[in-house]
């Protein structure tokens, strides 16, 4: 009977010590960053927390309150011992180390993406040139009777919008596409084949209607200084969404749910870069594509060195990268 008095009293007086510990977890889970003294009082109340654990497991081993206390003890064990939060230092390691690991394991994915789109390319080009009419299939109506009148439908495009304006818009139609293009690898890669193919189909039956009308060197002059990074991203995104689909008919992993999972984490870190990059694609598309009076050697010196920048950019060099030979390749994440 003393001793069930004894826990009695003991249970009343760390009830509320308890109680308040539900805020204080809640406040150091919110919290990535703490003091030295806020470290201190945690490793205290980590201490007690375990003496308070053993006494109810011993006492009452079945009960609510020890799961609990269990259950508030593994949090706070989460919490101590998580790496400090510094996000200069994460971004630093994401664009130098992850993000080109990540390009190097898809290295087959994007070789043979960039070959799907250069083959829909050409088969555009070769389908409209032969038979013209098949543009109706591709191009508005007022995009081909601007054409057949002689005027680009990219001609006075700052008098119809801001440059600001017309940069977001255009910055936010990129930004689509390649989501698209990634997420459409879902249905094991053939979505990504389909919109990978259908703008190269697009690309090649406009430049050859244009041709046709001897615009294409106009068309050649628009697209010149964005094309180059903007086209490379529609691929690194196809590359993408071909390892996610990669991953459902061969997976990785035990199962494909964790296959899925590691190729979907994977390809978020390069569609972040990817990101960043239609944001300068979308600048110069805005300011400086529409721009009749800026030359064509300039937007191609504009366009190269953005796609080198790009270049530097996905194989970490951009963020201080070095080559080491010693260090073998990581496996590729998409098996051929």
């Amino acid at each position: 009977m003393d001793e069930s008095k004894a826990l009695q009293r003991w249970l009343t007086a760390r009830a509320q010590s308890w109680q308040q510990l539900s805020r204080t977890l809640e406040t150091f889970e919110r919290n990535r960053s703490h003091s030295a003294p806020q470290a201190l009082q945690a490793v205290e109340i980590y201490r007690s927390l375990g003496r308070d654990l053993s006494i109810a497991r011993r006492a009452l081993p079945s009960s609510q309150m020890t799961r609990g206390l269990a259950e508030r003890f593994g949090r706070l064990h989460a919490i101590i011992h998580r790496k400090p939060h510094d996000w200069r230092a994460r971004l630093r390691t994401l664009f130098r180390d992850e993000i080109p690991e990540v390009v190097a394991g898809m290295r087959t994915a994007i070789l043979w993406v960039s070959l799907l789109f250069a083959v829909s390319t050409l088969a555009g080009w070769l389908l409209v040139r032969a038979f013209p009419e098949l543009i109706t299939l591709i191009a508005s109506e007022a995009m081909i009777n601007g054409v057949e009148q002689g005027h680009l439908w990219t001609e006075g495009l700052f008098n119809i919008a801001p440059p600001s304006l017309l940069s977001v818009g255009i910055l936010t139609n990129n930004i689509v596409v390649s989501l698209t293009a990634f997420c459409l690898g879902i249905f094991f890669g053939l979505g990504t084949l389909y919109i990978i193919g259908f703008n190269g189909l697009m690309l090649g039956a406009m430049f050859a209607f244009t041709a046709r009308h001897g615009m294409a060197g106009e068309l050649l002059k628009f697209i010149t200084a964005h094309g180059m990074v903007e086209l490379s991203v529609i691929c690194l995104a196809g590359a993408a969404g071909a390892m996610v689909g990669e991953s459902l008919i061969r997976p990785t992993y035990p199962t494909r749910r964790e296959s899925f999972q590691h190729a979907t984490t994977q390809a978020s870190k390069l569609l972040l870069l990817c990101a960043l990059l239609l944001i300068g694609c979308g600048f110069i598309e805005g300011y400086l594509s529409p721009d009749a009076s800026f030359p064509l050697l300039n937007r191609f010196i504009v366009g190269l060195c953005y796609w080198l920048l790009m270049l530097s950019a996905l194989t970490g060099r951009l963020f201080g990268r070095r080559p080491t030979a010693s260090i073998d390749p990581p496996p590729p994440l998409f098996r051929h």
